[in-house]
């Protein structure tokens, strides 16, 4: 026969204190001293009392709970970012919950809104805003990465972008390459990544060529570098606006029935689980996206029961840095 699950009143008889108190220490309420505090913990330990979230909620509490927008599951930029997330808030005892913008789009709701009805105490927001996105007062959202557009008021944790652009091109630079195409795609981290490119090989007396401008995915990356080559025999370079794209650039080397990098060197930025597989040992560029991930929680926990922003929104970047493997190496003399 199986045995009812323990309720807060349980909690609050084991530990000697009345159900309110019980509340407040489950909501992290300063307002409670250190022993009633520790005997209220020590009784939800021993009854293995877990709090009914749905009932939080309604009673107008904190969730304990951080919302975190994505783009696209598909696009593996997220996996070192939300490690990042999830290790930062592990000292804070709270949640997670990942919505992302394709998910429910049929349903004409946006992934913030979705989150918002969950209550969750803040948003880290991962992907890119329209000059639409209404985000409440009274909610403490962080944005993290480059975006196009960011809602205004909003405190932004990314890496470098423009840094990054110009890391992948001296690297080409200084292995001797001067025919490099840059295949970009669309958003506000590609952007700044072309744009740094662009900058940098002019001042190094190389012609730039771009190409691309669709979504950040392996297609747009063959395409344009497949595009490329049959329209410039003599690239020697391919910088790929991420590592998804220059898995599309490298295949589209090899099915012109040349060799990586004997005869086109590749680099992509990201530095993505792809990235690193012997199968591909590809040289990229490292935004340190974990650390993004984690400096944005940090900014939303300070947050969170406090002003929801201060007297200007913050901007802080973090310094990317060069991964080089296998894909690059000097031009063919």
């Amino acid at each position: 026969m199986s045995h009812r699950p323990p309720t807060i009143i349980d909690v609050a008889a084991r530990a000697g204190v009345s159900k309110s108190l019980v509340s407040m220490v489950l909501r992290d309420d300063p307002g409670v001293s250190a022993a009633r505090r520790t005997a209220v913990l020590a009784a939800v330990e021993e009854l293995g009392y877990r709090p009914n979230r749905a009932a939080a909620i309604l009673a107008g509490t904190r969730t304990r709970t951080i919302g975190v927008v994505v783009d696209d599951f598909r696009n593996p930029w997220f996996v070192p970012m939300l490690d990042g997330v999830r290790t930062a808030l592990a000292p804070h005892g709270l949640r997670l919950t990942v919505a992302d913008t394709q998910a429910n789009a049929h349903l004409g709701t946006s992934p913030l809104d979705d989150l918002l009805a969950l209550r969750v105490d803040g948003v880290v927001l991962a992907a890119e805003g329209s000059a639409d996105t209404v985000v409440p007062p009274d909610t403490p959202v962080v944005v993290a990465g480059e975006r196009a557009t960011v809602p205004p008021g909003l405190d932004v944790v990314a890496s470098d972008e423009a840094a990054g652009g110009r890391l992948a091109t001296e690297h080409l630079l200084s292995l001797g390459h001067r025919r490099i195409v840059h295949v970009t795609g669309s958003g506000g981290p590609a952007a700044a990544r072309r744009a740094a490119a662009v900058e940098r090989m002019v001042a190094a007396g190389a012609v730039p060529l771009v190409v691309g401008d669709g979504p950040t995915a392996e297609s747009t990356g063959y395409e344009g570098t497949r595009r490329a080559l049959a329209a410039h025999s003599g690239t020697t370079a391919v910088f790929a606006a991420n590592d998804v794209m220059a898995m599309g650039a490298i295949a589209a080397v090899r099915d012109a029935g040349l060799r990586v990098p004997e005869d086109v060197s590749v680099i992509g930025n990201d530095e993505t689980p792809l990235a690193s597989s012997p199968l591909v040992r590809l040289t990229t560029v490292d935004p340190h996206n974990d650390e993004v991930g984690r400096l944005a929680v940090e900014r939303l926990v300070s947050l969170i029961g406090g002003p929801t922003a201060g007297p200007a929104p913050t901007r802080t970047l973090v310094q990317p840095s060069l991964v080089v493997r296998s894909t690059t190496a000097p031009p063919r003399a």
